[in-house]
């Protein structure tokens, strides 16, 4: 036995575990919502909603925010708490109380100064009245709104909606006095609004009561389809209140079509679903349908059990029409079981109730103020347009003057950014012309010159003449193409490496050609179409030469390598076999050596320059190579981009 409850018991404690976590979450979310009320006051009705629309349906927390609000005198989140509290008690069908939490939100609006806050107070107060079948205050209530709503020239879009609510509220007051299409009129009108704002429980509603208009004036089609429509929008915002309207609804259409097998189910999943959120306005409606189901069923018994618990509700609650109609069918249950004496009662009362609702009055003062409704608002956009038409003069006329400083104002900028991009470019091809100058004394430098010369003049001397007008010829191509190079910033990679290949051989003779020099390049590359900064080379092969060999005994070795691993770079790498970095700045040192680094200084300013037209910009990075934990050379990486900035604009 023991074992068996063990599992029930670790599951009474998760789910107290789950829920008192959640409700701390719950509590915790709340709290951190009324510090930010007590902090920073908001005015605005979403920015309030936003905070305790989680809690509105919680009656305590709403006190809570009502005491707190109060306390600091913050009158729009009064407001909002009572409004809370109203509808929550509205939905109980405790209308009395409602109407005085509703009334008590207009004060506390109206402390505010806040037309949101107002309008909201006075449309609630509305909707109980129209649920109560109270005509008068009911449209007196939704009809001030309307004016106040209509008043605003820069609606917010809490007054728009709640424009939407009126005409809504204002059409549901034509259906109980079957003006059906006053009705449709006002319930599209509320649609139109609603379409715009997204607002889907608007449009579910309207979608139910355009169907509700139809129905009534007989064209059953039409109305199931727009009760089927609400009963989708409700799905979407998961409404149980809206499932169980719509579904006594299409449950209704079922009734009329005497199609009783696929009304059924439908009223009973109604019926249970009211019961489930207990509201009695609801529940007295699925009441009254489902008697009205066993009358038409035979079921007389359980139609006149189900019909008075509905009379009882709507006579406890004052649900006028829901009298009128469970009279009616009373009525007419009486006189199926032949008590015609009864039948009779039920049917007069039946025509007392709607004869309070459906009075000649009635029916006038709902024109009246249909007229001055139409009136009010006609009068409302004429002001709005005549002030609409003012403020376009007036911003025609600052939009002149803003036109004429902007356009000076774009003048002298203009100027100006011509005349700093124009300064800028003549710094820049001043310090291109400054890069090519040294660049070309780096190349032409004067010991360079006479030692290549000085080597030749020795073959001559040895009477070596071969050698001597090999390597003349050798010095003379290297000179024009160094001349050459000098006139253009950039060179083919082919034509670069025929330079590179020249500058070795001259200089390997002063290294009695002990040097190994080796070009590889990647067979994809083409080197004709291939661009880099004309002699960017030279430097980096100079220091591989008398920084890395030149203190080297033997097997002195050069690789220099093209390849292309992205389709964005070229990448060149030049390794030597020297002495490292280390041991040639020991000696450098010595020798007081700044020439080099001036040269590659140089040749990094050239590199950026070149990559300014590119998509990306070049990288140089310096490796030691290291054997046996010694150093054994150098490796200089260089990628160069291939890929220009117009090409990716393309």
């Amino acid at each position: 036995m023991n074992y068996l409850l063990k599992p029930q018991l670790l599951n009474l404690c998760l789910i107290f575990f789950f829920y008192s976590f959640y409700s701390s979450a719950q509590q915790t979310s709340f709290e951190n919502s009324l510090i930010y009320i007590k902090n920073n006051s908001p005015s605005l009705y979403t920015e309030i909603d936003s905070l305790f629309e989680p809690f509105e349906q919680d009656s305590l927390k709403m006190k809570r925010l009502l005491t707190v609000s109060k306390d600091i005198s913050s009158f729009e989140s009064c407001s909002y708490a009572l409004n809370a509290l109203g509808v929550i008690q509205r939905n109980i069908s405790n209308y009395d109380e409602a109407i005085t939490l509703h009334k008590e939100a207009e004060v506390y609006a109206v402390k505010a100064e806040s037309t949101e806050f107002k309008i909201i107070s006075l449309n609630m107060i509305g909707v109980i009245y129209r649920r109560m079948d109270v005509v008068k205050p009911a449209l007196d209530y939704h009809t001030e709104a309307l004016k106040i709503a209509y008043s605003v020239l820069e609606p917010s879009q809490t007054v728009t909606e709640n424009i939407a609510v009126s005409q809504n509220s204002i059409g549901n007051i034509y259906l109980a006095l079957k003006q059906y299409d006053l009705a449709i009129n006002q319930f599209n009108k509320s649609l139109a609004i609603e379409k715009s704002i997204d607002n889907k429980l608007g449009l579910a509603i309207n979608y139910h009561n355009i169907g509700y208009a139809h129905e009534a004036k007989g064209n059953l089609s039409l109305a199931l389809s727009n009760f089927q429509q609400s009963l989708d929008y409700n799905n979407m915002i998961n409404s149980e209140i809206g499932r169980v309207i719509c579904y006594n609804s299409i449950g209704g259409i079922y009734l009329k079509q005497h199609n009783y097998k696929k009304a059924e189910p439908i009223i009973k999943e109604a019926l249970n679903k009211a019961l489930d959120i207990d509201d009695q306005y609801y529940i007295s409606a699925s009441y009254l349908n489902l008697g009205q189901l066993e009358i038409e069923t035979d079921q007389l018994i359980s139609a006149e059990t189900h019909l008075k618990k509905a009379l009882n509700i709507a006579n406890s609650y004052n649900l006028k029409s829901t009298v009128a109609e469970s009279s009616k069918l009373l009525s007419k249950l009486n006189q199926k079981n032949n008590d015609f004496k009864t039948a009779l009662k039920y049917y007069q009362e039946a025509v007392e109730i709607e004869n309070t609702i459906l009075t000649e009055q009635n029916l006038q003062y709902v024109n009246d103020i249909a007229v001055q409704y139409e009136n009010e608002n006609k009068n409302n956009q004429i002001k709005a347009l005549a002030l609409e038409n003012e403020s376009v003069r007036l911003r025609l006329e600052r939009n002149k003057q803003i036109l004429l400083y902007t356009s000076l104002l774009l003048g002298i900028i203009g100027v100006a950014l011509f005349i700093i991009q124009r300064t800028k470019a003549l710094k820049r091809d001043k310090h291109i012309l400054t890069l090519e100058q040294d660049m070309l004394r780096s190349q032409m430098n004067p010991h360079f010159i006479f030692n290549s010369l000085n080597s030749i003049k020795l073959y001559i001397i040895n009477n070596d003449k071969t050698n001597a007008v090999y390597y003349l010829n050798k010095f003379s191509k290297l000179i024009r193409k160094i001349l050459m190079a000098s006139k253009e910033k950039e060179t083919s990679l082919n034509d670069e490496l025929e330079t590179m290949k020249l500058y070795m051989n001259i200089e390997n003779i002063r290294f009695s050609n002990e040097i190994d020099f080796t070009i590889t390049v990647d067979p994809t590359i083409n080197t004709e179409i291939t661009k880099l900064p004309s002699l960017v080379l030279q430097p980096f092969l100079e220091n591989s030469l008398w920084h890395g060999l030149s203190s080297k005994s033997n097997n002195k070795k050069i690789i220099l390598n093209v390849s292309k691993d992205s389709p964005n770079f070229i990448t060149v790498e030049i390794t030597d076999n020297g002495i490292g970095r280390n041991a040639s700045k020991k000696i450098n040192d010595r020798k007081r050596l700044e020439r080099n680094s001036v040269g590659i200084d140089i040749t990094k300013a050239r590199l950026a320059n070149f990559s300014e037209a590119f998509q990306n910009s070049y990288t140089l990075k310096i490796e030691d190579l290291y054997e046996n934990e010694k150093p054994s050379g150098t490796k200089i990486i260089l990628q160069i981009p291939t890929k220009l900035k117009t090409q990716f604009i393309n």
